[in-house]
């Protein structure tokens, strides 16, 4: 099948040949016919070269390359993609068994618009690309299908995610199996995930291997975990044989599913706390050196540039507040998920909370997302997740 050609403006052809996945509404000199939204197309170079085959949308990004080669797009390709991106998680010993684990992750599994997370044998699946949600259908087929997955029942959850200008009228449903459970295990541990109703696809995979560390360093402490949502953290520092962990969110659903979460791997273990609060108010009324060991992972202070500013005087205030409060000796682990907010500036905005302090603070670990949340080494903007882990005198 031929599709309609995206014909660039001259030179405008570099950054593809370096195979970024992007192309930018700027760099195109016509369409050859009239293209929809979330269309397939072909990318053409000025000179008449092919360049590869994408998904159409409007908007600054023009297109989304989904292959460097003049070939089609069908169930076909979807599934050797998803093939690939699955032997890459069995070599890491993410897929198996009831495990949680991202299968795609966007331009990271060179799929961009697609996210796809692994719930024992539910997969959940959010289209954030037109493109992606016209081809949801292939996709369910061809995750059901794919060998060594053992996965029998796909969401789909892109109500949230799809260019609200788009106009797709996406609904969240199942579109193949149902409802069995909604227990998923980490690294030995249980936690439930609320694909139906809760944030993203339920659960923060991306923060595994950070829980993993704050469990080595729990032992003895007390813990703070502010803006705990599922109670993740907390629950791998129970694990690590902290003193005490009291679980702080403003939502109290999200308290309400900490408390579950509890309940499934420590039963009755009074060490444990849920408390619905505003985080700068807890933060607050907290005593010093009452914990001295403090996680702070907020939602994204920034979902987009115009936000930066007012995000980065978030991520300062939030930090200072911690960084003054926690033991002498203590450990912060403090994260920023704001795609927009670049690893440097996030560092800055830390240092000058700790110089607002004056306390000694050293870094003692530099955090990043899973591997199983690959960065395409062609698209640096993949890498979202930041983290420090920072000890204070």
């Amino acid at each position: 099948m031929k599709y309609p050609d995206i014909i660039l403006k001259r030179g405008k052809e570099e950054s593809l040949d370096r195979f970024h996945p992007w192309v930018f509404s700027g760099a195109i000199a016509k369409a050859e016919q009239a293209v929809e939204e979330g269309d397939l197309v072909r990318v053409v170079a000025s000179d008449g070269r092919v360049i590869g085959v994408g998904h159409a949308q409007v908007g600054s990004i023009a297109v989304r390359m989904l292959s460097f080669a003049d070939e089609a797009i069908d169930a076909d390709f979807y599934s050797r993609r998803l093939a690939e991106a699955l032997r890459m998680r069995q070599a890491l010993g993410l897929a198996s068994g009831d495990s949680a684990f991202r299968l795609v992750h966007g331009e990271g599994d060179f799929l961009p618009g697609l996210v796809v997370d692994v719930y024992g044998r539910t997969a959940v699946m959010q289209a954030h690309s037109p493109g992606m949600h016209f081809a949801r259908e292939v996709i369910a087929q061809a995750l059901v299908n794919l060998p060594g997955a053992d996965i029998e029942n796909v969401y789909y959850k892109s109500e949230t995610t799809l260019p609200y200008k788009a106009n797709l009228d996406a609904t969240n449903a199942y579109l193949i199996g149902s409802f069995q459970t909604d227990v998923a295990v980490e690294n030995g541990l249980k936690f439930h995930v609320d694909w139906l109703k809760g944030q993203k696809t339920g659960f923060f995979i991306d923060q595994r291997d950070n829980r993993s560390l704050v469990e080595k360093y729990s032992t003895g402490r007390s813990v703070l975990n502010m803006f705990c949502y599922t109670g993740g953290f907390s629950v791998y520092a129970m694990r690590g044989g902290a003193r005490l962990v009291r679980s702080v969110d403003s939502s109290a659903k999200a308290i309400s599913l900490t408390r579950a979460n509890m309940d499934l791997n420590f039963p009755g273990d009074e060490r444990h706390e849920a408390i619905a609060d505003d985080a700068f108010r807890y933060l607050d009324q907290i005593g010093q050196g009452e914990y001295d060991l403090i996680i702070l992972d907020p939602p994204a202070f920034a979902k987009h540039r115009d936000a930066l500013r007012n995000a980065l005087r978030g991520y300062q205030r939030l930090n200072a507040r911690a960084i003054e409060r926690v033991a002498p000796g203590g450990i912060v682990f403090t994260f920023s998920c704001s795609q927009a907010v670049s690893r440097e500036q996030f560092r800055l905005a830390v240092f000058s909370a700790a110089a607002q302090t004056g306390r000694r603070v050293r870094i003692l670990h530099q955090l990043t997302q899973p591997a199983d949340h690959p960065v395409n080494i062609y698209h640096p903007e993949g890498e979202y997740l930041k983290g420090l882990v920072l000890y204070v005198e």
